[in-house]
């Protein structure tokens, strides 16, 4: 499938080694927050559960877990976090998606027209880019490679694809994701994290990749921004 994402996989295992950096947490605790308007209850809200697993994975604190899903379910008091997507273009015209979560649309807005602009990039309208990608479920389990016989359990799971980059993603109908991941535990694999990606159903090639990367790290780094989906193929 088009949308594999090598950054994307770079990204996590960046994730992985600086784990404590308190942005990252940020990020995460938005995640939950989000998810939590939809009940509390992590067995009863999938979505939650999945926030929860990720933080979890990432070795995001017990206390900073519960205090983002009180915040999110309207146990405490806060600014209320919206969930929204931006559409861009990076250098040489690649298609980005801007997944935000924030309590300060203004601010987020200002800021990643300031991160586009510094690297030859720009925001596009509604609809520009959004058409370009799909959206799949997508589980990563902690296995380098699977065998024959494993690759035949996942895909019993309800697989469409199977990518193995030092980490297996498994990507499955975004309406079965909840169903697989059960499956796919079930079958006594490890899973890692299991969240709503949007892949890109035609990939370009950049001439200059690097400063397409240099884009995608510096739009990481905001707190605002908690996913970027591209058409790029790096």
């Amino acid at each position: 499938m088009s949308g594999h994402s090598k950054w994307a996989t770079t990204k996590r295992a960046k994730e992985s080694k600086d784990a404590k950096r308190s942005h990252l947490f940020t990020k995460l605790s938005k995640n939950i927050s989000v998810a939590a308007r939809d009940g509390a209850d992590p067995e009863a809200n999938f979505k939650l559960r999945m926030a929860i697993d990720k933080a979890k994975t990432l070795s995001m604190p017990k206390e900073n877990i519960e205090r983002a899903i009180n915040k999110g379910s309207g146990q405490t008091d806060g600014q209320q976090i919206e969930s929204l997507f931006y559409e861009a273009y990076g250098p040489e015209g690649a298609a980005l998606l801007v997944e935000v979560l924030t309590d300060n649309k203004n601010r987020t807005v200002s800021n990643l027209k300031h991160i586009l602009g510094k690297h030859n990039g720009s925001l596009g309208s509604n609809g520009s880019v959004m058409w370009m990608f799909e959206p799949k479920g997508e589980i990563i389990i902690n296995k380098e490679k699977l065998s024959e016989e494993e690759e035949l359990k996942v895909i019993e799971a309800g697989a469409d694809d199977i990518f193995s980059d030092g980490e297996t993603k498994i990507i499955v109908p975004i309406d079965q994701l909840q169903a697989a991941k059960d499956k796919i535990q079930a079958a006594g694999f490890e899973v890692s994290s299991s969240e709503v990606v949007y892949l890109a159903k035609d990939k370009i090639i950049p001439q200059e990749p690097e400063k397409l990367i240099s884009l995608l790290d510096a739009l990481d780094e905001d707190d605002d921004i908690n996913n970027i989906f591209t058409n790029a193929d790096v």
